[in-house]
Formats: structure tokens, sequence, C-alpha cells
């Protein structure tokens, strides 16, 4: 019973203070992302962000394979752009990473 009143009383501190709204804002905006990705690239990759006191501190963007269609400075400009532009601020870092499989790269 504690718990649950320890637990009711924290979450309306964190949607005063905006940290869901944020957390909401952020998901959509991260949804976004990977729905333009998606569509230029043909694969959806994941997205992830970092917020630290109100400024957008990182975004990582992971594509499922290697991406080979396009050069990686293109890629990299691709995701720049599309981050900056869906976020509406432009990140301290982003990171784009590949999964690499186990047996070789098709």
């Amino acid at each position: 019973m504690f718990r649950a009143v320890v637990i009711l009383v924290l979450a309306f501190a964190l949607s005063g203070c905006g940290a869901v709204d944020a957390l909401k804002d952020g998901m959509q905006h991260a949804q976004a992302v990977e729905g333009d990705l998606e569509q230029s690239t043909g694969v959806r990759p994941q997205v992830g962000f970092n917020w630290r006191n109100g400024r957008l501190a990182s975004v990582t963007v992971m594509f499922p394979k290697l991406y080979q269609t396009k050069p990686l400075g293109d890629l990299a400009g691709l995701v720049r752009e599309t981050v900056t532009r869906e976020f509406n601020q432009t990140p301290d870092a982003i990171v784009l990473s590949f999964v690499l499989a186990k047996g070789p790269s098709v």
C-alpha cells in the first residue's frame, strides 16, 4: 500500500514539472524521424534521445543492418537534417549506428 502511495505522489510530481510532457513529445519526434528516414532509405531505424535540462543532448539512430545504398557521408547528412528538422533543434551529438549480423553481411 505504501509503495502505491509513493508511486502516485511521484507520478503527480513528475507531471507537474513537465518531465512526462517532454518524454511524450520526444517520443513523437523520434517516431517522426523513424518514419521520415524509412521513406528516404527504405529501412526503418530505431531512434533514441537524451534531454538534459531542456536541451537535446543526443539522438541515437540505429539501423537494423548495414546501409550500403548511399555513401556514409550522404546518409549522415540525411540523418542530421531529419533529426534537426523533426526535433526542432540541433542536438549536441548524433550517434549513427548499424547492427551487424553474426554471419557475413549480404
